[in-house]
């Protein structure tokens, strides 16, 4: 009775509206009082949640991604792409889902590659005559990839929400290849589309102007070595990277690129610290949701029922992604991570799904509920920009899906995908 009362009231609470951190807080203590548990375990959770020192690195990263997007970097990114894969059919898109690499690399957040490279690019595909739903889906499906290259935000939540004994580092490195196989799946997407609407190519500046933009981009590109190397080498922790990823975007912003003025600087600190406020508030309320699914042994019940359809990890990796993609419609991804890794990693470790390689498919399940309706924000984003309604996206974005799903299909299925960098780098 106490399971479906939190779990039911959570999914009363947000099909009426309520914000996700509310109906967690909500959810959990009218759960606590029913059990008759003190109010002032709601306290103690929610400090214990958001008081994990390895939390630190997520505001310093987005502060990070903050002053790199408004000091230059992102025009330069895109400069470098529209260089490498401008000549290809369709190429303001395969610009696009390029520079969303590069830029994901840099920002480690799909809402801020969406709003950087989309903002800049969705626009420009429209004054070319590209049709707006489809500079609209390309732009957002590519955001994707954000979500797995370092130093992205929601592997670190992953390896806090595990408990915190999982390598930050391994889960970067697992995250490169899916990413790069994302990055193929959405051109190859791209091209095939572009090629039955009839969308041209733009020119080749010539070698010499792809060095420039080379230069020009590789102090940008220099952050995602510094904190990729950094961390694997162990230099440093995700939290020290963080924090010199943020005095090195200063750096590069101020000094060498000189775009960033006092009104951006106050422009970042202020988007920073709301995206940090939404972050850490549903990262507090999830931990006493969190509690309380580990107190009414819900991980137990969940690895005995998916043990009753289900035998072989196939299966229960099949399971666990349709699960995963229902519960991606109306739910954002960080809350996902913190409400489903307590649920659904104790299951995939019971059938012998390494951690690592369940942060993935988790992430990556999640990230496709983002451009899915009916809670999709990085839809929301990407269809004002682009002036069409959702269901305009909708009707074209299904083979930028399916591609998306064949990628995850893909990730879940063959392990070594994810799990093959990070063995390399340890051995």
């Amino acid at each position: 009775m106490a399971v479906a009362m939190l779990m039911g009231l959570f999914a009363l609470l947000l099909l009426i509206g309520v914000p996700v951190a509310y109906a967690l807080g909500a959810a959990a203590l009218a759960t606590l009082l029913y059990l008759d548990l003190p109010s002032v375990v709601l306290v103690q959770q929610i400090q214990a949640g958001s008081g994990s020192a390895s939390l630190i690195a997520i505001p310093l990263f987005i502060f990070a991604g903050e002053l790199m997007l408004r000091g230059g970097i992102s025009e330069r990114l895109i400069a470098l792409a529209a260089s490498l894969v401008g000549r290809m059919r369709g190429g303001l898109g395969q610009v696009s889902v390029l520079s969303s690499l590069f830029f994901g690399g840099v920002s480690g957040s799909a809402i801020a590659d969406v709003s950087a490279v989309g903002g800049t690019m969705i626009p420009q595909m429209v004054q070319r005559g590209y049709d707006r739903d489809f500079a609209v889906n390309v732009s957002i499906t590519a955001a994707l990839v954000a979500l797995l290259v370092p130093p992205s935000h929601n592997l670190i939540l992953f390896s806090a929400a595990a408990g915190g004994g999982l390598s930050i580092a391994d889960l970067f490195a697992a995250g490169i290849v899916p990413a790069l196989l994302m990055t193929l799946a959405m051109m190859l997407t791209g091209y095939v589309i572009a090629r039955r609407r009839g969308y041209g190519v733009e020119p080749f500046p010539g070698m010499r102007a792809v060095l420039s933009r080379l230069v020009s981009a590789l102090p940008g590109l220099g952050l995602v070595a510094l904190i990729f190397v950094g961390i694997r080498a162990g230099i440093f922790t995700a939290v020290e990277s963080a924090a010199i990823a943020v005095v090195y975007a200063l750096l590069v912003t101020s000094l060498l690129y000189r775009q960033l003025g006092r009104a951006e600087f106050l422009a970042a600190v202020a988007h920073a610290a709301r995206t940090t406020g939404v972050i850490l508030f549903v990262i507090a309320t999830a931990a006493v949701f969190g509690w309380l699914l580990a107190y009414l042994q819900v991980p137990a019940a969940a690895v005995e029922l998916l043990r009753s359809f289900a035998q072989e990890k196939t299966m229960v990796i099949a399971l666990i992604v349709a699960m995963l993609l229902l519960l991606g419609t109306f739910m954002d991804l960080a809350p996902m991570i913190l409400i489903c890794t307590p649920i659904f990693l104790p299951v995939a470790r019971a059938y012998g799904v390494d951690p690592i390689h369940f942060g993935l498919i988790l992430v990556l399940t999640g990230g496709i509920g983002l451009v899915t309706p009916p809670v999709g924000s990085v839809l929301f984003i990407g269809t004002a920009i682009g002036k069409i309604t959702i269901a305009q996206s909708m009707r074209t974005i299904w083979p930028f899906w399916l591609a998306a799903l064949a990628v995850l299909l893909l990730v879940a299925f063959v392990p070594q995908l994810s799990l093959w960098l990070p063995a390399v780098l340890r051995g």
